[in-house]
């Protein structure tokens, strides 16, 4: 089981450089975990994608609803407390703090792009490249 972030989801379901990445990382490691935060930034990263007329609303529904499956049970819930306190000791925002706080209470990996994050939670967070490899 991986906690993963809301830029690894969009790799996986948008084609960019990194969606082989994502697509190698979901088959070696198919327990993807994330906090309830990845439905709206997923919406987010979908809405620049129909503004920009990259996707039809069809087609990013569709993305939204196959993430939503994918993470079906396995979405948590992350305390103010847990959030703030990982803000506090970083330099990262309250966002990338809430998968960092999911990944260190269950004990196992986040799998992110964000920058800040890997060099603010090394002994937690990982790049997708080092996840693959």
């Amino acid at each position: 089981m991986i906690v993963v972030d809301t830029n690894v989801l969009a790799y996986l379901y948008l084609p960019t450089e990194f969606t082989p990445q994502a697509e190698r990382l979901l088959e070696c490691q198919p327990d993807w975990v994330a906090p309830v935060l990845w439905r709206s930034e997923l919406r987010n990263v979908l809405s620049l994608y129909l503004r920009q007329l990259l996707l039809t609303f069809e087609q990013a529904y569709a993305i939204q609803t196959e993430a939503e499956m994918l993470l079906a049970d396995r979405e948590y819930s992350i305390g103010s407390l847990e959030v703030l306190r990982l803000v506090e000791a970083s330099e990262c925002s309250a966002y990338g703090c809430e998968f960092v706080a999911l990944a260190k209470r269950l004990g196992i990996a986040l799998v992110t792009a964000d920058r800040k994050v890997l060099q603010n939670f090394p002994g937690v967070a990982v790049s997708l490249s080092q996840a693959v490899h």
